[in-house]
């Protein structure tokens, strides 16, 4: 018959009261704050906004509206066209319907009819239609002032929301189009690979005294100056503080007030 054996376990070692003790504590450390992303000190990016406003004391936006409501409509048909080529196709529709229970009244047939010259014309006319009724079913025909709201209108996303809120309502927002993308990129100002995280840097980076502005003259220099396929280097004012890869002068453009703007006018 076979032995039997019996096989014990070693007894844990216990740990004295004082290790378990310390090791029981969990150390919780804060997080650090995210590290602002621009390659520029804060005493560049105060001088960089400076010059701006020297040059462009009042900037406004290049798309004509004379209320809340049309301001609304001409950004969301901006979308993947030109101000100037949104403000040639609004001057009439805007004339006849200001308001959105005058819009609806004129329907969707008709609005395609006066913005057909406008790329995505047709999605476009819907998206006015029905934006123009849920202004009026549900926030009796005034256009909200909340971001969260307005995204809420067919059409309407953050940037067009943030455009409307600054230039409608006076807030200081960051409404990050195709210009003001490329800027922050190119330049490094608030490089990003979305215009949400675009967006998210250049309101941390931009001096808080600069910040209503500061889309606007962004937008503007991006326009008419750091241009897409080729940038003027030779006419901008911050040619010596610009820190781009892609930059053929160091010599910065006189600091002088630009002319005031022609709205309407355009060139893109």
């Amino acid at each position: 018959m076979a032995a039997k054996y019996r096989f014990s376990m070693p007894t844990p070692k216990l740990k004295s009261t004082a290790t378990s003790s310390l090791n029981s504590k969990v150390i919780v450390r804060s997080k650090k704050p995210a590290a602002v992303r621009s390659a520029y000190s804060e005493a560049e990016r105060e001088e960089i906004f400076r010059r701006f406003s020297v040059q462009r004391p009042e900037p406004r936006g290049e798309l004509e509206h004379t209320n809340p409501f049309t301001l609304v409509v001409a950004v969301a048909l901006s979308a993947q066209a030109t101000d100037a080529g949104v403000n040639k196709a609004t001057r009439a529709l805007f004339k006849i319907a200001d308001t959105p229970e005058k819009m609806l009244a004129l329907g969707e047939e008709r609005v395609r009819e006066y913005i057909k010259t406008i790329g995505l014309y047709r999605n476009k006319a819907k998206n006015v239609i029905a934006l123009s009724q849920m202004l009026v079913e549900k926030f009796d025909g005034t256009v909200p002032q909340t971001r969260d709201e307005l995204v809420t209108l067919p059409g309407v996303g953050r940037k067009t929301a943030n455009v409307v809120l600054s230039m409608a309502f006076g807030q200081a927002t960051m409404a990050v189009d195709t210009h003001i993308f490329r800027i922050a990129n190119r330049i490094k100002l608030a490089p990003g690979k979305t215009p949400d995280e675009v967006e998210e840097r250049l309101m941390k980076v931009v001096p808080k005294h600069y910040l209503y502005h500061a889309h606007h003259w962004l937008i503007l220099h991006g326009r008419y100056t750091c241009k897409a396929r080729k940038p003027e280097c030779e006419r901008c004012v911050i040619a010596d503080i610009c820190k781009s890869p892609e930059k053929t002068c160091d010599v910065p453009a006189p600091l002088v007030e630009l002319p005031p703007q022609v709205i309407g006018e355009a060139v893109e």
